[in-house]
């Protein structure tokens, strides 16, 4: 007989005070509920004098913004779980703590980030964290590079893709990613002026094959243990840190999909921004984006390639020169990715504040295009885009 039941504000704190380790449990008072995603409950668990001290999250068994009649397994708490440990091992410093998780009851205690802020908001005021994109890259590095065949002997890699498999999740990102947005479908979101856009992507053939590719090596490629869905909601910043939250996508997937998706991120915001701020704020913070683009990419890449030097175990991995030509393919996966993270966060199911907070509609709208015709580039032209500088380059130059 299963052991779940959702909980309230009163049960959060009581589970809290069993295992969140605070030095006086009795001191954890009040639970408030956060949670602003589709999949979980969130508590923020406070003492007595109103402090913060311990996060409370729970899996619901469907999704929130729909209900029942969406269905989700809570394994995915789980996976979450148990991805955050993994990665925490390798990159203690950028991924968020787990205290304590229970996979039957899908909750987990996390440690309390309430000196930081959530990545997108802070992008969305205009607000610049120069360190953040170079952290994220050492993080997707770490994790990536520790869950890959270069770290892992195949025997080892076997059993953990086998009790890393999330098959309800990814089937959600493969039709949100690469399935929906280029058909009719009752999830795609978008106001009827940009119907000529979306019927442009849905005629372009080229773009569809290359979109087909993308999901061919997602639903294939396991060379990693991915967090799924790293965006810059998912990502909380402070002055001089960094941490990765919310990994219940984790599965064991193509190594460019997770930096593809923060690059994405990286320029839905670039997208936006002439819609959130001044006309010279907006071009200030563009450049700023494009800067954070190449930190990510050079830090993820070059991290990677002295991490393969320094440790790889399988010998056929160590022969001079297969390091770089591994990454090279990487590049290029993560630049489809990217364009695909545009292209469903714009007109698919699961949008951003980063367009959606744009008050003038003509100017959200024209933004929206923007982001749209940047994912279809970057998908066709994935594989002629060679080095981080002349994706930039490109870049600048469409405007």
């Amino acid at each position: 007989m299963s052991r779940y039941y959702t909980f309230n504000a009163a049960d959060a704190v009581e589970y809290a005070r069993q295992f969140g380790g605070v030095e006086e449990p009795q001191s954890l008072v009040s639970a408030e509920e956060i949670g602003d995603g589709n999949l979980n409950l969130v508590f923020k668990i406070r003492d007595t004098a109103g402090v913060s001290r311990v996060i409370v999250k729970q899996a619901l068994p469907y999704v929130r913004c729909v209900g029942e009649s969406w269905p989700l397994t809570i394994d995915r708490s789980r996976i979450e779980a148990e991805t955050l440990i993994v990665h925490g091992e390798y990159c203690p410093q950028h991924t968020v703590k787990v205290l304590h998780h229970d996979p039957e009851l899908a909750v987990m205690v996390q440690e309390d980030l309430s000196d930081h802020e959530i990545w997108r908001g802070e992008l969305v005021k205009g607000k610049y964290y120069p360190q953040a994109a170079s952290q994220l890259g050492e993080y997707l590095a770490q994790s990536l590079f520790h869950t890959s065949d270069f770290y892992q002997d195949a025997q080892r890699k076997k059993s953990e893709v086998a009790r890393f498999i999330n098959p309800e999740l990814c089937l959600i990102t493969e039709d949100l990613f690469f399935t929906d947005p280029y058909i009719e479908h009752e999830r795609n979101r978008f106001d009827p002026e940009l119907q000529p856009v979306v019927n442009e992507i849905r005629a372009d053939l080229p773009l569809r094959i290359a979109v087909a590719a993308l999901k061919q090596r997602f639903l294939s490629n396991a060379e990693a243990l991915l967090h799924g869905d790293v965006h810059s909601g998912s990502i909380f910043v402070a002055e001089g840190s960094l941490k990765v939250i919310d990994a219940e996508f984790g599965f064991y997937g193509p190594i460019g999909f997770d930096p593809g998706s923060a690059m994405g991120n990286l320029l839905i915001n670039y997208c936006a921004l002439p819609g959130l701020v001044a006309t010279r704020e907006a071009a200030d913070g563009r450049e700023q984006r494009l800067q954070d683009l190449r930190d990510l990419w050079l830090s993820f890449s070059e991290r990677f390639l002295q991490l393969a030097r320094d440790k790889t175990q399988d010998v056929a991995f160590k022969v001079p020169g297969y390091a770089e030509y591994f990454l090279k393919q990487v590049w290029h996966d993560a630049v489809g990715y990217c364009g695909s993270e545009l292209i469903r966060r714009t007109i698919g199911f699961s949008h951003v504040a980063d367009l959606k907070n744009i008050a003038d509609k003509e100017m959200r709208h024209e933004c929206q295009r923007h982001a749209v015709s940047l994912g279809q580039w970057l998908i066709i032209t994935a594989p002629q885009i060679d080095t981080i500088e002349a994706l930039i380059a490109r870049i600048r130059q469409n405007g």
